[in-house]
């Protein structure tokens, strides 16, 4: 069957508006959180307990620390006993600890809630893990890696964002938490945060369709 050129036109002209849309649907486009910049306010189930903990929760105490995480990554797995260690080594002080994880069960089963509550009993998880099922959580603390360390201070001002310390899997570097303990002690004393800060390298965040982010 022949297709006119009027037709042919017409049908280019909705193929490309479904596209346009689909690809609008499918970016968010944001403000990478920096330095300077206040803790996004949420609210999250605790995979174990099932209690709810906020930012609000958080502010109670002078320094929180969020962590991007998850079950599956290698890079998580790689300083799982550190974060356990750095959880306890804080429990008395006044820090507060929580991790999140937002990645797509669907991509990754090991990351569902129910995996994740098995990790964290496993592991005597020494601080709340969340779960966050719509990433909305993720996209405002503009999460990119899995793990990812962000310290905000007693005004739930950001002071601290990027790695745990130099650990990678395959090196031989031992699992410290230097980077981000020296971030907590600084301000624990009211010192500044050092200025120099590496980046945090892991794994991506497996984003659901139509979540992924364009950071700014």
């Amino acid at each position: 069957m022949k297709m006119s050129a009027w037709t042919l036109a017409t049908f280019a002209a909705i193929l490309g508006f479904a596209c346009a849309v689909s690809c609008a649907q499918d970016t968010v486009a944001r403000e990478m959180l920096k330095l300077g910049d206040a803790m996004p306010d949420f609210a999250l189930k605790d995979v174990v307990t099932g209690k709810e903990v906020s930012s609000k929760t958080l502010a109670e105490k002078k320094v929180k620390v969020v962590i991007s995480m998850c079950r599956h990554c290698p890079y998580v797995v790689h300083v799982m006993d550190g974060l356990v260690k750095f959880g306890n080594d804080y429990a008395g002080k006044d820090v507060a600890i929580v991790g999140i994880s937002v990645n797509d069960p669907a991509a990754y089963p090991a990351d569902a809630p129910e995996s994740l509550k098995e990790m964290a009993v496993e592991k005597k998880l020494p601080f709340p893990l969340l779960y966050d099922e719509s990433q909305d959580v993720g996209l405002a603390f503009t999460f990119v890696a899995t793990p990812e360390f962000f310290v905000f201070d007693e005004k739930t001002i950001l002071r601290y964002r990027g790695q745990f310390d130099d650990a990678r899997p395959g090196r031989p570097t031992v699992v410290t938490g230097k980077d981000v303990r020296a971030a907590v002690d600084a301000l624990l004393e009211g010192k500044p945060v050092a200025a120099e800060q590496k980046r945090a390298v892991g794994c991506s965040i497996k984003w659901k369709a139509g979540k992924q982010p364009t950071y700014k």
